[in-house]
């Protein structure tokens, strides 16, 4: 060094902030914490900061980069020495009670559980961006039963559907579902029908009363609808596929094809972890229907119910 520069032996918090590459802010924050003894003040009333002090600042902020956490910074040396900064960087500090070792332990496991949560983000912004913003949200097991259809050929009302199925039922349900939208997506006069019962169904408002002829006329329109819906499903082969989507599943799953369930219950052990049963969604899942739609639904179940053996 040039003999006529003589370094400051003190410096301000401005300066001490700048030759670490912090803020003012974050090492006022450190005294408030007690993770940095705070210095006396000048004759100006302001802080000064020595050598030791840089040093500590200096091991603060490289620790703060490594993501620990400030108080485990602070839980983990011993305040007040420089010789406590060098400690708590190789996993000395005196007065821890698990130490620095067992702090970048934890910080270890944290950073895989992000590491881990990054892939699948990213991996989900890939399939949004192959699949389509919409589709490319649903599950692998639903997009592969879509893949075949024309782009474009799916509404976005029928990805809202397949949307709610799945956070109910779980990838399986929504994709036993897709063959209903499979179907419709590939046959234009079952898709008008479908559109022209659908209207009549909104048609069915508060101004409906449930004992309207309407309600009845409309919920025979719907039974044969899905009679006519479901012929072509098995005249197609969907269905034999639909029977293979629950083989696949259990492939995937051993676990929940272990536990004894019936192949029809999509409603259990074949939901997401965090997915919640039909009966729960009733209460949380908000559906818009008047009492004559209600009932008219009703009446189209029962018709359906009525077509099954031994009823």
């Amino acid at each position: 060094m040039h003999s006529s520069f003589m370094p400051p032996r003190q410096v301000k918090i401005g300066d001490a902030a700048a030759f670490v590459g912090s803020t003012p802010r974050a090492i006022r924050h450190y005294h408030e914490i007690g993770l940095l003894p705070e210095p006396e003040r000048g004759g100006d009333d302001r802080r000064r900061y020595g050598y030791e002090d840089m040093i500590r600042l200096l091991w603060i902020r490289k620790m703060a980069d490594a993501g620990i956490a400030l108080d485990d910074i602070r839980d983990a040396s011993t305040p007040g020495t420089a010789s406590a900064g060098a400690d708590s960087a190789d996993g000395a500090g005196a007065d821890s009670a698990d130490g620095i070792a067992g702090i970048l332990e934890r910080l270890e496991e944290t950073l895989a559980e992000r590491e881990a949560e990054l892939r699948r983000q990213r991996t989900a912004v890939q399939r949004m961006r192959t699949e389509g913003s919409r589709m490319g949200l649903l599950s692998d097991f639903v997009t592969d039963r879509l893949k075949s259809l024309p782009e474009g050929s799916l509404r976005q009302a029928d990805l809202d559907s397949l949307l709610v199925t799945e956070r109910i039922f779980g990838p399986l349900g929504a994709a036993v579902q897709a063959t209903r939208f499979v179907v419709l997506a590939t046959h234009p006069t079952l898709r008008e029908d479908s559109d022209r019962i659908d209207d009549a169904e909104e048609a069915l408002d508060d101004s409906v009363a449930v004992d309207d002829p309407r309600v009845v006329q409309v919920a025979v329109e719907r039974h044969a609808f899905e009679n006519a819906l479901h012929a072509v499903i098995e005249e197609s082969g969907l269905g034999k596929d639909d029977d293979a989507l629950f083989d696949a599943w259990d492939t995937l799953h051993p676990a929940a094809a272990d536990d004894g369930e019936d192949e029809t219950d999509l409603s259990s052990g074949r939901r997401e972890a965090d997915s919640m049963s039909a009966f729960e969604a009733i209460g949380k899942m908000p559906y818009d229907f008047s009492p004559a739609r209600l009932r008219c639904m009703e009446l189209a179940e029962d018709l359906s119910a009525q077509d099954s053996p031994g009823t």
